[in-house]
């Protein structure tokens, strides 16, 4: 066959996004601050646009569960709580002396931010008078709290631990943990020797330490206050339904300016090009912005109207609920959805929440009746552990029977990955826990 040049023309469909489009794409997944950051560069491009835009009111952001205010300080930890406080709440719960229960209070005092007491005890018990047995009874007291590692004085003692409440340190790891510095070496058939293990063996133990958290304090250092500023209020309405509405005191309002554009066009033909160009831009602008809120409006009224027990009951009340189910009903692509939620919050009488917030899986119901969300039922495991006797914890399989016997249709492991997700140690753990806490 000869192979000869020619030339061909074949007919093919694409969807091609223009780059209005595109960009229109990009202002519905803004945040309010990126939308005003995006408009003011525009204004800058643009002497057409001008902008009225007026200081929205800050509302902080509420992320977790309504009606959750009886948490557990030792199960859980505020986002707004700092470390020491964490700790002076959980000694005083303690069935300490209030002697004990002060000189505990000093010593947690000491702690750095990450947890770890670095000053040596007996300067720190010579600087508060206190005797070296009053000063380890109390760092001991300090070390029995959560989370699991503070009061440490070294890296090692971090790790002990948290190994100790796992009932993991054997001697094997023991010697590992006094040889550290031979892991950081490379130095692994010397640390099997002092080990008495295979590298097998090794290599699992150095896995374990991996998971270990080296800085427990850390996640208590106190980050700068979030501040949500709501895109959608709902309210009640004297008739008793709810009212969706948007947000207009933080959206930038754009005007076109045509009394500017008239004085531009009438100099010459490139000026009357520039001006079209500009009022072209313009006007797709504030198309995009009013089509960005009615879509915004859309979404979340289809949201509300789902979860309309959530507004007087709280978390309780949340339904299961999914982008794509919202998007099939407003008639939208899921992507969109997905865009719209992101970074819009909703303020409500239950706080400040992120439109995603109510989205969430759904599990069965044993009745066959109305299914539970992901959500509701996190809470209800949460108020399981919360009232649970403190000698008696309640273990997972238990949990299990009770959501049984109130209908929900769950597996133990799927109560296990909801309590991990919560930050819940295990019944075990938490019997443990207090035994030490009662036996100090």
């Amino acid at each position: 066959m000869a192979l000869t040049p020619r030339l061909e023309i074949r007919q093919s469909q694409s969807l091609v996004m223009t780059p209005q489009m595109q960009q229109a794409v990009k202002l519905l997944a803004m945040s309010n601050l990126e939308l005003s950051e995006f408009v003011a560069a525009q204004a800058e491009r643009n002497p057409l646009l001008e902008i009225e835009q007026r200081p929205p009111a800050a509302i902080p952001i509420r992320r977790g569960a309504a009606g959750g205010g009886d948490t557990d300080a030792l199960l859980s930890v505020a986002e707004d709580i700092s470390l020491w406080q964490h700790l002076h709440t959980q000694i005083g719960a303690m069935r300490l002396s209030p002697e004990l229960a002060d000189m505990a209070a000093l010593i947690a005092d000491e702690l750095e931010d990450d947890g770890y007491l670095r000053v040596p005890l007996e300067e720190v018990a010579q600087r508060h008078r206190l005797s070296s047995r009053d000063a380890i009874r109390a760092l001991a007291a300090v070390q029995a709290c959560e989370p699991t590692g503070v009061g440490a004085r070294s890296l090692q003692e971090c790790l002990a631990l948290q190994l100790r409440e796992r009932d993991r340190l054997d001697p094997a790891m023991q010697a590992l943990l006094a040889n550290l510095k031979l892991a950081a070496a490379g130095r692994m058939a010397q640390l099997e020797s002092l080990c008495g293990v295979d590298a097998a063996d090794l290599a699992d133990m150095l896995a374990e330490l991996r998971e270990l958290d080296p800085r427990p304090g850390a996640r208590f250092q106190v980050a700068p206050a979030q501040i949500a500023v709501p895109d959608v209020f709902v309210h009640r309405t004297g008739s008793g339904g709810l009212a969706v509405e948007l947000n207009t005191e933080t959206l930038p309002r754009v005007l076109v300016n045509n009394v500017y554009a008239a004085g531009l066009a009438g100099r010459n033909a490139e000026a009357r090009a520039f001006v079209a160009e500009c009022r072209t831009s313009a006007s797709w602008l504030v198309r995009s912005l009013e089509q960005r809120a009615r879509t915004i409006l859309k979404v979340a009224t289809e949201i509300v109207r789902h979860q309309e027990r959530f507004f007087d009951g709280g978390v309780e009340q949340l339904r299961p609920l999914t982008q794509r189910g919202v998007a099939e009903r407003v008639r939208l692509h899921e992507s969109t959805v997905s865009r719209v939620t992101a970074g819009k919050f909703l303020s409500c009488s239950q706080g400040s929440f992120e439109l995603r917030y109510f989205f969430g899986a759904a599990l069965h119901s044993l009745s066959g009746g109305d299914a539970f969300a992901a959500a509701a039922v996190q809470n209800r495991i949460r108020q399981i552990i919360v009232a649970e006797d403190r000698i008696r914890t309640v273990s997972d399989d238990r949990i299990v029977a009770i959501l049984n016997g109130e209908g929900i249709d769950i597996a133990r492991r799927t109560v296990a990955k909801y309590r991990e997700g919560m930050g819940i140690p295990s019944s075990v753990q938490r019997r443990r826990r207090q035994a030490s806490l009662g036996g100090i």
